[in-house]
């Protein structure tokens, strides 16, 4: 060992040196830090600017020609709440500033400075500093309307530069301290073998261990490569899927992005089922918010759906291979059936489906039950869906969209076969903390298969989360937390959260009025015109919370006595696993409380809560929503729950309030509902006695929001923020086959 005046004379002599050099070239990258920060900054507003003028486009294609002074400057005092937003006028075809806020500067009028459409902004020097400034012209029916202007506030800018050049010196004399640190435990130990130990880890051993066998003329196309992607991901939250909010648009994203490629979906459930009935065969569509959303995408798309042929006339009205185009009478797309036996169908759906993953994510206080019978049946009706995906596919690569738990296992066994498929899984229910998911024994072989998929998509950024600590606590992957990647057996999925929603209605589809609709439902429940009416729209199943909703709606009653005899509640359940005991004992345990109640309260013909255990189309469920002043919607878990924004839908006469629980994605979106927590009785009583006597302008001030952001987010903009993000990943794989295939070629060296 080597004393210790000369390992000190030693550090002083490499360190001191190092410091100076990293000293100069610290200060040297300031300027260059300055000029990074001031175009990244630069690129973050053009894109908000994109994103905020697509937001105020179709409102202001109304206001405008109305002159509609009043709306506007409610939307665009609502919009400069925003603290980097600063101001925002309008300026007709003439030129002449009409609208302003506040904070409009006066030295900047409407043409000057002014730079035509969305591709970017440019900075302006006013006397209160420097503004980014962008104009976008709004059009409608080929006509101009004028020219909105987006002015951003660069002062924070400054600030944060010098938040930079303080960071980069900080970081450079921690490594200049850290470096001396390291050098003094050097020159205290075995110096010459410690560093021959580490070049032969650096020269060979790494790179051994990690598999890399790339060769010196492919790194720098590697590191092109990985720039790329970690700019794909800079830039995924483009304003790019705001242009898909219709059926049309939808359409042209697939034939612009995806050149028309075909579309199969996967789901358990079929959006048509055939019944028998005394009068012949009758079509229903089943009681299902991924039904809901999904059919509607699909008669947008054209293409396949695949689901289980449940109806007992399902197979009358096929043709040989189990086809048949729906919707019926107007049919845009065909449905596949996938026939099973009644043994197949009680392992899977019933059995490992619904006894073991639904209650395990949902926890929701039902113990989930694994049996290894059912857990084999599951492997055989997913690899059976596979193989109808392959036999519909009609090219090597198609787009599948694989439908929640039901099929785990499917995006691997279509990959094995498809492997040039994009797939996108989309799990509809909660994903659980990773300790919960611990408690299923094929855990591994779950996950496994569903890192098959492409994309893979929840409803929750937590939910996301969840997934992922999943993944890493069960697989050993390479998890990249800010591109939110997982690599697994040399494939890529993307996990994102995707907020589903649902087609917001045409103006000529809310058939009848509003009071049309009061007075109707009234008159066939037997109550006064005035009779003030609640509403519930679920499944009957143990996770909606109806058991706690009707506490609630009994303990409103109790604190309240002046609502008994003037307020019903109507709560629409369609059966749902009837055979399985567990579902058994809640119907038993739901119409227990709801005879107690009606016992206590009831008088007459009056009856507190109107229980209809039966299927319902959606427009009869339509009526009943516009017809009532509160809808509640209490799951104890949830992945969305499409109710509540079928509630705010059908509300064009902006009244009616919106109780919601806590526990489900939608009430991450709809802030101006009455969100509560389920599980508190008395906060649920109140909040259905305040719905119930909330004053009209505050109705009309929340359902105003709240329709806003469900028509503006609807479910083409769920889809198509999941194909647009699907054909990106597509072009990167055929830009990824391509270089694969040339690599070797002198052409491509000599480039690279």
């Amino acid at each position: 060992m080597r004393p210790p005046l000369t390992s000190l004379r030693m550090t002083l002599r490499f360190v001191l040196p190092l410091l100076l050099v990293l000293g100069a070239f610290a200060y040297s990258s300031v300027p260059l830090m300055d000029q990074l920060n001031l175009r990244w900054f630069m690129r973050d507003l053009d894109l908000r600017s994109a994103t905020l003028a697509a937001t105020l486009e179709d409102p202001l294609q109304d206001y405008v020609p109305q002159k509609a002074k009043r709306k506007i400057m409610q939307l665009f005092d609502r919009a400069i709440l925003d603290e980097r937003l600063f101001a925002l006028g309008f300026c007709d075809p003439r030129g002449e500033l009409i609208y302003k806020t506040a904070t409009w500067p006066k030295s900047l009028g409407c043409a000057r400075d002014a730079a035509p459409g969305r591709a970017g902004g440019r900075l302006v020097d006013l006397p209160q500093g420097a503004v980014h400034v962008t104009v976008s012209t709004l059009q409608r029916e080929g006509e101009a309307l004028g020219k909105l202007i987006l002015v951003h506030d660069m002062s924070f800018i400054e600030r944060r530069s010098a938040d930079t050049r303080k960071y980069v010196m900080s970081v450079f004399l921690a490594l200049g301290v850290a470096i001396s640190l390291i050098t003094v435990v050097i020159a205290r130990i075995s110096w010459r073998g410690w560093l021959d130990g580490v070049r032969g880890v650096l020269r060979g051993g790494i790179a051994q261990r990690a598999g890399f066998t790339a060769s010196p003329e492919m790194l720098p196309l590697i590191g092109d490569l990985r720039a790329l992607l970690n700019e794909y991901q800079r830039e995924r939250l483009s304003d790019d899927d705001a242009k898909v909010s219709a059926p049309d648009k939808l359409r042209a994203l697939l034939h612009n992005e995806l050149a028309g490629d075909e579309v199969l979906v996967v789901s358990n459930r079929e959006p048509y089922i055939h019944v028998k009935t005394p009068e012949g065969v009758e079509v229903r569509r089943p009681a299902s918010g991924l039904v809901t959303a999904v059919e509607a995408v699909m008669r947008a798309c054209s293409g396949t759906w695949i689901a289980h042929g449940a109806g007992n006339a399902d197979r009358d009205v096929v043709d040989a291979h189990g086809r048949v185009p729906v919707p019926p009478g107007h049919s845009s797309y065909t449905l596949r059936r996938v026939w099973l036996s009644k043994e197949e169908e009680q392992g899977y759906y019933y059995g490992f489906a619904n006894e073991g993953m639904w209650p395990l994510c949902h926890i929701a206080h039902v113990r989930p039950i694994f049996r290894s019978s059912d857990w084999e049946q599951y492997v055989a009706v997913n690899r059976r869906f596979a193989d109808a995906v392959v036999a519909e596919a009609r090219t090597e690569d198609p787009v599948v969209l694989v439908q929640d738990y039901h099929f785990a296992l499917l995006p691997r066994m279509v990959r094995e076969r498809l492997p040039r498929a994009t797939i996108i899984t989309f799990w509809h229910i909660p994903w659980p903390n990773s300790e919960s998911f611990g408690i299923c024994p094929w855990r591994a072989e779950i996950l496994e298969g569903m890192l098959g998929s492409t994309i893979l998509g929840f409803h929750t950024p937590l939910h996301r989360r969840n997934f992922m600590d999943t993944v890493d606590r069960y697989l050993e992957t390479r998890i990249e937390e800010e591109a939110s990647t997982i690599s697994y057996g040399g494939k890529l999925t993307q996990v994102q959260s995707y907020p589903i929603s649902i087609a917001w209605p045409e103006a000529e589809a809310q058939t009848d009025s509003v009071p049309a609709c009061r007075a109707a439902i009234r008159r066939e429940l037997g109550l006064a015109p005035d009779h003030l009416l609640g509403i519930g729209v679920d499944r009957l199943d143990y996770t909606k919370g109806i058991l706690e909703r009707f506490q609630a709606v009994e303990r409103m009653l109790e604190r309240y006595p002046e609502m008994v005899g003037r307020f019903t509640f109507v709560q629409i359940a369609a059966p749902s696993r009837s055979s399985l005991d567990e579902y058994q004992n809640f119907e038993a345990r739901v119409r227990s409380l709801v005879q107690r109640i009606n016992v206590r309260f009831g008088s007459g013909g009056y009856l507190p809560i109107v229980l209809k255990a039966e299927h319902h189309e959606h427009e009869a469920v339509n009526r009943y929503y516009r017809a009532a002043e509160v809808c509640m919607v209490t799951s104890l878990h949830d992945g969305m729950n499409l109710v509540a924004k079928e509630f705010i839908a059908a509300r064009d006469d902006e009244r009616g309030a919106l109780v919601l629980s806590q526990f489900t994605g939608a009430a991450m979106e709809l802030h101006a509902a009455l969100i509560i927590n389920p599980y508190h009785i008395e906060q649920g009583a109140e909040a259905l006695y305040r719905g119930l006597m909330m004053p009209a302008a505050e109705q009309a001030e929340r359902m105003r929001s709240m329709r806003m952001l469900v028509r503006d987010f609807n479910v083409y903009r769920w889809a198509g923020r999941m194909l647009h993000d699907a054909a990106r990943l597509r072009q990167r794989e055929r830009v990824m086959s391509k270089i694969a295939e040339h690599g070797a070629a002198p052409g491509l060296r000599r480039v690279v």
